[in-house]
């Protein structure tokens, strides 16, 4: 038993977990976000000083609040040192082990399998000699681990090999009481699948994860046979993290009025109107596109835009601008170019543009009496699993890119649930193209009457 606290602070947006330990007095914190305020507010309410911050790894799914924190707080920032990275930083090996105030050891174990100098720290309170915990960032989550596919195909295989090693050694290492607590897992595309596990120990991931009950070529094949596409802003954040990121810039954009968004949407650049896909189908601005905070803004917008492009916010409140640029920061798009608030009747002099939405049942009905574009913008094994049946697929990250595929009409788009279409309906609508947004389950298809494929046994 122990007394140490472990807090847990959520970025559900990108599936992943900061943790503050503290002894009551001096803290840790593991893997913070960008975003370190959030950090220095919880170390407040729980009245502790933060003395030591711990990297797992050089992440590729999010810009690292690390040094920041570090440099705000004083602490001293452990990063592995066969790193390689342009910062300062206090280097740790495996097997060292650091002391954190009176209690709390914190031993350095090396897992390699989500990147090749990954670390896991295990946490022993020197108090009650127990075993408390072991923070593991992107190797051994809850029933699945990360990803070893991030630092290239070409390294895939050697690295899950190297992940089922570590999973090995953790479960060897420390005792089946041990709790474990990932960085990634929690709808991460850095987890190689997904649970809707929120707590675990070494013992219960011995029982039902892949990696601790499968032998390593089955766990190998299965892994890597399993794994789909990656959201491309990854290719930005590792680089940006060897670079030690600053602390972000939070402080609100200038303010754009219809004549100085006009001109953005006309240079090309992304002017995102941040509202719910309904609202955004009844009337938006032309030329806008559809991210909804209600949805996956983030991951999709990072997905989908050309690295480097300006992009400006519309949102109803500034607390809603707020939230985005907070969320943008998260992956290194620091800086909006501007920002608008109200509704679209603020943000152009023109007549508003709008699209409908429907259902699956009505796609059914509407192809007795004309052939339309049925439009799948689900991922490539989402659409191979089951789709409907002449449905054309083409996963939301590649459409901006194959908009000439398409054949002319009426499309109807879909994806799983609603928000990707709505994404993909507003660029099919920015580009001129009459387009209808399917707002339904996909679960609903069969039973609206249309016909599904699904790949033969």
């Amino acid at each position: 038993m122990t007394d140490l606290a472990i807090r847990t602070l959520e970025t559900a947006s990108l599936g992943d977990r900061t943790y503050l330990v503290h002894d009551g007095e001096v803290a840790l914190v593991i893997d913070p976000q960008r975003d370190i305020d959030r950090v220095l507010e919880l170390a407040a309410t729980e009245g502790v000083r933060i003395t030591h911050v711990f990297e797992t790894h050089i992440h590729n799914d999010y810009v690292t609040g690390g040094l920041a924190l570090a440099r705000e707080t004083g602490a001293a920032y452990l990063v592995n040192r066969a790193d390689d990275v342009s910062f300062e930083r206090t280097p740790i090996d495996d097997r060292q082990i650091i002391a954190v105030g009176d209690r709390m050891r914190i031993t350095a174990l090396a897992t390699p399998g989500h990147t090749f100098t990954h670390l896991s720290y295990a946490l022993r309170d020197e108090g009650t000699d127990a075993d408390v915990g072991v923070f593991t960032g992107g190797s051994l989550l809850f029933g699945a681990t990360g990803r070893p596919d991030l630092l290239g195909d070409e390294h895939a295989d050697e690295l899950a090999r190297h992940q089922h090693a570590s999973a090995q050694r953790l479960a060897e290492e420390l005792p089946d009481d041990t709790g474990v607590f990932p960085t990634h897992g929690f709808g991460s595309f850095c987890a190689a699948t997904q649970s809707d596990a929120t707590e675990s120990t070494i013992g219960q991931e011995k029982t039902s994860n892949p990696v601790l009950t499968q032998d390593e070529e089955t766990y190998v094949r299965e892994l890597l046979d399993g794994l789909g596409a990656w959201p491309a802003y990854y290719a930005h954040m590792s680089p940006a993290n060897a670079a030690g990121p600053d602390a972000p810039d939070l402080s609100t954009p200038a303010r754009a009025d219809a004549d100085e968004l006009r001109t953005r949407i006309e240079a090309g650049e992304w002017v995102v109107d941040l509202r719910n896909r309904t609202a955004f189908a009844a009337g938006h601005v032309r030329g806008t596109l559809n991210f909804g905070l209600d949805g996956g803004f983030v991951t999709y917008l990072g997905w989908l835009i050309a690295w480097g492009t300006p992009v400006t916010l519309l949102g109803e409140t500034a607390e809603d601008v707020a939230e985005a640029q907070r969320e943008l920061v998260r992956i290194g798009i620091d800086r909006p170019a501007a920002h608008s608030t109200g509704g679209p009747q603020d943000w152009t002099r023109d007549e508003l543009a709008s699209f409908p939405t429907a259902t699956f049942a009505d796609l059914n009905q509407v192809r007795h009496h004309r052939e339309v574009v049925i439009l799948d913008v689900r991922r490539a094994d989402e659409h191979e699993s089951v789709s409907i049946v002449g449905a054309l697929g083409v996963p939301l990250h590649e459409l901006s890119g194959r908009l000439d595929e398409l054949p002319g009409g009426e499309i109807w788009v879909h994806c799983a649930s609603g928000y990707r279409a709505s994404v993909g309906a507003s660029i099919l609508d920015a580009a001129g193209r009459k387009v209808v947004a399917i707002d339904d389950d996909f679960t609903q298809a069969a039973d609206a009457g249309l016909q599904l494929a699904e790949p033969a046994e």
